[in-house]
């Protein structure tokens, strides 16, 4: 072996773990220990050190004069030096950090001169010291605001607001209890004044702006203190004394102002040393304005006098008017004003025998993956012009885009991008045709294992089943091992009896009868044993991908043996199924979604049994919550009513959006359905039974479950337990079981309703509720 190889092949984890570092790597925290000799010659150089330190180095630590001693080993001298060089440029470089020198000042960190300076010599390389008198801005004073109405008036003061209005009416009723002795006012209130150069002289009270202060009155005046004023004559004699008024400086009034007060305008005193402000110490008004009502307040109330309305008192103040708004807007409030439909109480069942409509029947596509389902029920829908030729050829130019040129057919129904991603479909596909006596409604089942629940759900809804087997060589046989026997076992055990086998892709074998013969024979022995009546089985041959014995008979001469009918006649020929029109109503819920804006909240699926019309009252469990009709919609047209069978569109009102979710059962608040804890169910096992999780599905609705107990077996022709008193544990596949079930939740389930029990992705029992 070479050595690059052996290299090569070297297990580097191996090698690290049996590699302890060598001798240049030491495995301890702290090292070792010092021996006693060394313990005694570090105290004793401690010692030395400490006592040769000066006194600026008394700050240092025992643990730095030893980390010293370690380093010079032991040596006095060397240590002392080392420790007094290194704290003194700490010092040093503390110092300098602690001290900015700004032009010829030095200036401490915190801002402290740290020796004194004239503010020239400071500023003394700033360039505004040194400018020429030519060159220096002469400041011309700004022009005062326009003051008063409409530009002011040149004859006379401003007009004062309101507030200024008040301020002088409380000073003049202030300075008249000062003159009379009056004691009511405090000695702080009294000093009040509008002129600012009596401001500027009192000291105690006074306000800076020279703007009276609001005195805030008090509810209970005998608390307060009087104080009583003395005063010198001569005070008296000038606050007696009406203040003067310097000149105003004021903009001249606008074209607007002279036209409306008919005043030659005069132009105004531009003082050149002072401003004053627009304030005039008469008072204005003697009485509060905001004292009585408003004129409005007035008007409104000789109007209420004059119609005979006046004796509900003084009018209300605005706060009183604002409260009286909210009280009432509260009271209106209410959490849906949408109006309800009105219901026209009309006899639903009568109204449908009376209409003249062709019998409606579902069947759910069912069968084995790949077995061409949806590529069947394309071509039916292409041949009886549902689907129109632009729609397919836009079909076949994606689908050749995408490599798949063959599932152009398929995509009328597999309309999510996902399923035409991947070429199999994966929740219910739904779509309607019409013959000369049934209007159908298409459920396009999933094939594959990982979809039996959406299966499920289709096959819930379903009048009779279309089994499409593919007929090619070992296919056929595949699909037999696969979900063929499982979609027949699970729509016998929803309820359908009727099943109709397509052998498609019959052309792929030259249209063998043999082949035919075959699957037919197998298929009708199977479905017998599942419990199918002969008389209710029916086997076409056809071909999905080219139309042959769909709506048409072939033009194959291979085909010439087959004289039966094609898949549509067969579908024609099929009895009309009874409608539990008198039961009470029962809707499972398929889907919710956004009707539009004038409908919130909508929901479809089909009535199982009951009826009902616009603007009945409906109970959704298992939320308990109560809603109403808003509108009915059957194939996107409004309608009035609807009845079992139907699949019906409702816009719901009344009922938030949280409390509605697919697989919810809506019946009438009268007859409603309970929700259930825990259920006993006849079950025909299909794997073996014991105690365990499994998954209860009806419909859309699924929760998870558990077997708690086997009650017995039961025989299947009479329906009697088998076995006597003895314990069951163990249901095998093939037996009839009575077995109880606990829900993790609470469930509308009712009997004799009709549950499928999985467990780890199989399907493991079917039945009955009891």
């Amino acid at each position: 072996m070479s050595r690059h190889k052996l290299v090569k092949n070297l297990d580097l984890d191996d090698e690290l773990d049996d590699f302890d570092g060598g001798e240049d790597y030491d495995d301890g925290a702290g090292g070792e220990e010092l021996s006693e000799e060394d313990q005694e010659q570090m105290r004793i150089g401690t010692i030395a050190v400490r006592e040769a330190l000066p006194p600026t180095a008394a700050h240092v630590t025992d643990k730095e004069i030893q980390e010293s001693l370690w380093h010079y080993y032991y040596d006095v001298e060397k240590s002392v030096v080392y420790l007094v060089s290194k704290h003194t440029s700490k010092l040093k470089v503390a110092k300098k950090e602690n001290v900015k020198v700004k032009g010829n000042v030095q200036v401490s960190r915190n801002g402290e001169c740290l020796n004194p300076f004239s503010v020239k010599d400071f500023f003394g390389d700033m360039p505004w010291l040194n400018i020429p008198l030519d060159r220096q801005a002469t400041f011309i004073a700004p022009l005062y605001p326009r003051g008063g109405l409409l530009g002011g008036s040149p004859d006379g003061a401003p007009k004062m607001s309101k507030l200024q209005a008040l301020a002088a009416a409380r000073k003049k009723k202030a300075q008249e209890q000062k003159s009379s002795g009056s004691t009511l006012v405090e000695a702080p209130m009294a000093n009040l004044t509008l002129d600012s150069s009596k401001s500027r002289e009192s000291k105690a009270g006074s306000s800076s702006r020279g703007f009276p202060q609001r005195k805030r009155k008090d509810s209970n005046p005998h608390e307060k203190t009087p104080t009583p004023v003395k005063r010198e004559s001569s005070k008296q004699e000038s606050q007696d004394t009406p203040m003067e008024t310097p000149p105003l400086d004021q903009a001249e009034p606008s074209a607007f102002a002279n036209t409306m007060f008919s005043t030659p305008s005069k132009p105004a005193q531009q003082p050149d040393s002072f401003f004053t402000l627009p304030y005039n110490a008469t008072p204005i008004a003697d009485t509060d304005p905001f004292a009585g009502p408003s004129p409005d307040d007035v008007v409104i109330a000789a109007q209420s006098k004059a119609s005979g309305k006046g004796g509900k008192g003084p009018p209300k103040t605005n706060g009183e008017k604002r409260a009286e708004q909210i009280a009432n807007g509260v009271e209106a409030l209410k959490m849906d004003d949408t109006p309800r439909a009105k219901s026209k109480n009309l006899d639903v069942l009568a109204e449908f025998e009376k209409t003249e409509t062709k019998n409606a029947a579902n069947f759910v596509v069912i069968g084995h993956v790949d077995a061409g389902k949806s590529t069947l029920m394309g071509r039916l829908l292409y041949d009886l012009k549902v689907v129109d030729q632009r729609t397919i050829d836009r079909y076949k130019k994606e689908a050749e885009k995408m490599g798949k040129s063959s599932f152009a057919l398929a995509w009328v129904l597999d309309q999510g991008s996902e399923e035409r991603a991947r070429g199999v479909t994966i929740d219910i596909a739904t779509n309607k045709f019409e013959t000369a006596k049934t209007a159908f409604t298409i459920l396009d089942a999933p094939g594959h294992r990982d979809f039996i629940p959406n299966m499920i759900a289709g096959a819930s809804q379903a009048d009779f089943a279309v089994l499409v087997i593919d007929a090619s060589t070992g296919s056929f046989e595949s699909g037999l091992k696969g979900q063929t026997k499982e979609h027949a076992l699970l729509v016998r055990s929803m309820g359908v009896q009727r099943i109709i086998t397509a052998i498609n892709k019959l052309d792929t074998v030259s249209w063998s009868q043999e082949r035919f013969d075959e699957i037919r024979n197998q298929i009708s022995s199977f479905l017998t044993t599942a419990g199918f009546l002969a008389k209710n089985l029916a086997f076409i041959p056809c071909s999905g991908l080219h139309g042959d014995f769909i709506t048409r008979r072939s033009t194959e001469e291979a085909a010439k043996w087959y004289t039966g009918p094609t898949l549509v006649e067969e579908l024609d020929n099929s009895e009309p199924v009874h409608r539990a029109l008198t039961k009470p109503l029962r809707l499972t819920i398929s889907d919710v979604f956004r009707g539009g804006i004038q409908n919130p909240l909508s929901i479809s699926g089909r009535i199982e049994a009951g009826s009902l019309q616009n603007g009945d009252a409906l109970l959704v469990q298992p939320a308990s919550q109560k809603c109403f009709i808003k509108a009915l919609e059957i194939d996107n047209a409004a309608v009035d009513w609807a009845v079992a069978g139907q699949n019906v569109v409702i816009h719901l009102s009344g009922i938030e959006e949280q409390y509605v979710k697919v697989g919810d059962v809506v019946s009438s608040p009268a007859s409603p359905i309970q929700n259930v804890k825990e259920l006993v169910c006849k079950v025909l096992a299909f794997e073996v039974l014991v105690p365990m999780s499994v998954e209860v599905i009806r419909g859309r609705l699924s929760v998870a479950s558990r077997i708690v107990g086997i009650l017995g077996v039961l025989d299947k022709g009479t329906g009697e337990v088998v076995g006597g008193k003895k314990k069951v544990r163990v249901v095998k596949p093939g037996q009839l079981a009575r077995v109880k079930v606990e829900l993790e939740r609470r469930v509308p389930l009712e009997a004799p309703g009709r549950v499928v029990l999985r467990s780890g992705g199989e399907t493991v029992a079917a039945g009955l509720l009891e």
